[in-house]
């Protein structure tokens, strides 16, 4: 799957300036996920000027299930890399329902991804590839970014990952 995403990235990023974020998500036979109630003390998006500070959003499935479990003990690196790009959709979907049109977006700035990883596990820039190869994939150039990725000992709902960004839109 990570070959196929690799090499449909190569050939859509050659077409990337002449179609949409839409177009790129549907030639990628990409879907965006229902964004669902945020689920605590806090909203799913913070916009300040031109800058859109998204909440963290976890593995959600199409039954609505999280993809849980530690990296390194139940999941493998393949198993996260998908738990992520699963989080890159759901990201976009909630900029998506923010903006209208993902025309808007000017740049990927900052993602930061935290990856629920057994204690020896420290592939966790690999797991984060999943959801910065959706935004180039997207995005292409614009899609690059700034990035973290760290493992932490747990995560709510004992999600395998947890991914929160910072977007730069246009007016």
């Amino acid at each position: 799957m990570k070959t196929l995403l690799l090499t449909l990235m190569f050939f859509t990023t050659l077409v990337a300036f002449a179609q949409s974020p839409e177009e790129q998500l549907t030639q990628l036979n990409m879907q965006l996920p229902e964004v669902p109630a945020a689920g605590g003390s806090f909203v799913d998006a913070v916009r300040v000027g031109n800058l859109i500070y998204l909440s963290g959003k976890g593995p959600r499935t199409s039954n609505g299930e999280y993809i849980k479990g530690k990296l390194g003990q139940d999941l493998t690196v393949e198993q996260g890399y998908e738990a992520a790009r699963l989080v890159a959709l759901l990201q976009l979907a909630v900029l998506k329902k923010e903006l209208g049109d993902l025309k808007r977006v000017k740049r990927i700035v900052k993602v930061n991804g935290y990856v629920n990883s057994a204690a020896t596990f420290y592939d966790q820039p690999k797991v984060i590839n999943g959801y910065s190869d959706v935004m180039i994939a997207v995005f292409g150039d614009m899609g690059k970014h700034a990035r973290t990725a760290v493992g932490t000992n747990a995560l709510p709902f004992n999600m395998a990952v947890e991914v929160e960004m910072i977007v730069e839109v246009a007016d």
